[in-house]
């Protein structure tokens, strides 16, 4: 027999009491525990059904907050049921909703939840959707400007459209000549990215040659959500942000044979002046330096033939293309009943629901296994295993 899962199940309309407070909560549905914090999650949708709000109790203060969240938070459904899990993270299935709608975590006590509380001083949550299987591993690229990095990117999405997305980049800088406005970047104000960058909607952001560049968190998703591997085309410095965060990436810096070639290659584009070329140099050396030696990458490609370097990065992605996307059919079209019954026994969930519910002929029961999850906020949380077993 599995434990019971540690959540409290609250009806609608209904004053719950916790450690002696009471509260009138419309709507909320549970309350999970953790330390000395409750997060009550539910709150009225209205016609649509339940939403997932999320109210804080602080049992030493004997008070209730409404947090900062941050990521996108589920649509409103019939219900959800919440079940602890390790390391701050609730998981939350939502009931008779769509697939893509029914399976996600709220994090209240991960390292990126503490560092917002840090940096706000207020109580912090983040929703991040969780998803069947690996799903396709990001690719960094990163190298000095002039190097080629964005003719090798262009030709390895010319030849392998339906394997690859390129993630575009924002920027505060002025378009180039035939730039395009979410072809080439998402040209954007300053001050709207320096708010979406607090607000927490930037993997990685960087301050390069006066202008502000990041890749965010929705550029990367959007080609990871349709089965494709994502290209980041950013610099080491952004690189560096994107090592440290959740997301699991393979890290590939191009570099020039030498550096007078680089400089050759800057001059014959024939774009900046002398001024911001002797800048972009003096950034190419410490980047070289760093890109080189510190250990961030995983391979380091020399672009002296392109052609050459081209076929050299296509064998590193063969190589390293640990693309897991679970063809778990049956999950694909499961929908968690109203009715149903969930215990734990360590990283295994199980949901117990009717033979009508699934079309059997007897019982089964949806199993959950969590014990491979990985990432996370400020993305998606991948690795979760689900399959079904008669009861």
């Amino acid at each position: 027999m599995g434990e019971e899962a540690p959540e409290y199940l609250l009806g609608k309309s209904e004053i719950f009491t916790i450690f002696g407070h009471d509260q009138q909560q419309q709507g909320y549905q549970t309350a999970t525990a953790i330390g000395t914090k409750i997060y009550a999650v539910g709150g009225s949708g209205g016609a649509s059904g339940f939403s997932t709000e999320v109210k804080v109790f602080d049992k030493l203060t004997d008070t209730w907050a409404d947090p900062v969240v941050f990521g996108t938070k589920p649509v409103s459904s019939k219900g959800h049921s919440a079940i602890l899990l390790e390391n701050g993270r609730i998981l939350i299935l939502q009931r008779e909703s769509s697939p893509d709608n029914s399976i996600w975590i709220l994090e209240v006590d991960t390292p990126f939840v503490r560092q917002k509380k840090k940096l706000l001083g207020r109580e912090v949550v983040t929703w991040s959707k969780c998803l069947l299987g690996n799903g396709p591993k990001p690719v960094v690229i990163s190298g000095p400007s002039g190097v080629g990095k964005g003719t090798l990117i262009l030709k390895l999405m010319k030849e392998c459209p339906s394997a690859f997305g390129f993630s575009v980049s924002h920027t505060t800088r002025a378009p180039r000549e035939k730039e395009e406005n979410g072809i080439h970047y998402h040209f954007t104000e300053r001050s709207r990215m320096e708010k979406d960058i607090r607000d927490g909607k930037f993997l990685e952001f960087a301050l390069v040659h006066g202008n502000l560049y990041g890749t965010s968190i929705e550029a990367v998703e959007a080609v990871s959500d349709v089965g494709k591997r994502c290209i980041l085309d950013i610099d080491v410095q952004g690189a560096r942000s994107v090592r440290a965060s959740s997301l699991e990436a393979t890290f590939i810096f191009v570099c020039p044979p030498s550096f007078e070639e680089l400089e050759k290659r800057l001059r014959a584009r024939g774009t900046e002046s002398e001024e911001q070329i002797q800048k972009r140099l003096r950034n190419a050396k410490t980047e070289l330096e760093h890109g080189k030696s510190s250990g961030l990458f995983d391979h380091i490609l020399v672009n002296d033939d392109l052609d050459s370097c081209y076929r050299k990065l296509k064998e590193l992605l063969a190589l390293d293309d640990n693309t897991n996307i679970s063809p778990q059919s049956f999950m694909q079209n499961f929908i968690l009943p109203i009715s149903h019954s969930i215990s734990k026994l360590g990283n295994k969930i199980m949901i117990q629901c009717g033979s009508n519910e699934l079309g059997g002929s007897s019982p089964r029961m949806v199993v959950l296994d969590v014990s491979s999850l990985k990432g996370g906020a400020p993305s998606r949380t991948r690795g979760l295993s689900v399959y079904a077993t008669e009861s």
